[in-house]
């Protein structure tokens, strides 16, 4: 009986296939071995002690590396997540991402810490450093002043910042930082005030004079006894006068004579026929 030969070319191909693919696997594998050690190798914390990474993070947050601290908070936070450093790494966590400026990471933080732990002695401090936050986060009032279309510009940084300092007054009025949110508080009223006055003047710049008078009378419901106020009377007085509603105007600038008797609009003639926006 004859017995067919399998050639040796076709066997000799399957086998150096089988080779190359078996080589290729050990290799792959063994890169996989060695990044799994290079990654344990890095992680410097393995096997430290809960203190000594509270420590470490501490150190990094004096030396100006707050990224640096925020990554050992993070891992203290992970690696011992039930005891008494775990709580206070949650806390620093909110200020070091702060101080490192990562605003969207600090302020998850700060929304974090405030859920889990509502009555924790120190929520005040992060309802202050959340306004703080939102505070500085704000691009500021020079900034929007020269802005080439205020209409465009949001104040969303600003109101956050002072819903927090709001909350912190409503919540812990006798917090040793009620003071300073009281005053930023005031500032941020007056602030968001005369943007939505800078937004109405350029809506009588645009002639727009019913979104005017809409967005003045806007400021008088939401920022009463503002310094803003005066401005929002007269710019409802203008734009009345030019949407032809006389009882309105008429009866705007009566409340404006009354509560503004000396007003700068008075005295310096704002209210003859002449096109006031003209002169920006």
């Amino acid at each position: 009986m004859l017995i067919k030969k399998f050639p040796f070319s076709a066997f000799s191909a399957f086998s150096a296939f089988s080779f190359s693919f078996l080589f290729l696997f050990s290799l792959l594998f063994a890169l996989f071995l060695s990044g799994c050690s290079s990654t344990q190798e890095r992680d410097e914390t393995v096997g430290w002690s809960a203190q000594k990474i509270y420590s470490t993070a501490k150190s990094a947050a004096s030396e100006g590396l707050y990224e640096k601290s925020a990554k050992y908070l993070e891992r203290l936070e992970a690696r011992y997540p039930y005891g008494r450093y775990a709580q206070q790494a949650q806390l620093e966590l909110c200020y070091v991402w702060w101080k490192a400026d990562e605003i969207a990471n600090a302020l998850a933080a700060c929304d974090r810490f405030l859920k889990l732990h509502p009555n924790h002695p120190n929520a005040d401090y992060i309802y202050y450093l959340k306004g703080l936050i939102n505070f500085k986060e704000d691009l500021g009032f020079v900034a929007y002043l020269g802005s080439s279309d205020p209409s465009e510009r949001d104040s969303d940084a600003s109101k956050e910042a002072l819903n927090s300092f709001a909350e912190l007054l409503r919540r812990y009025p006798n917090s040793k930082y009620a003071p300073d949110a009281q005053k930023r508080v005031l500032y941020l009223v007056n602030a968001l005030a005369q943007k939505e006055i800078h937004v109405a003047k350029y809506y009588i710049k645009r002639q727009a004079f019913l979104a005017a008078a809409n967005r003045a009378q806007q400021v008088l419901k939401d920022f009463p006894n503002t310094p803003s106020n005066e401005e929002a009377l007269y710019i409802m007085v203008v734009a009345y006068k030019e949407l032809g509603l006389r009882q309105l105007h008429d009866d705007t600038l009566r409340i404006m004579q009354q509560n503004f008797p000396d007003s700068k609009y008075f005295k310096e003639g704002l209210f003859a026929d002449k096109k006031w926006w003209h002169l920006w």
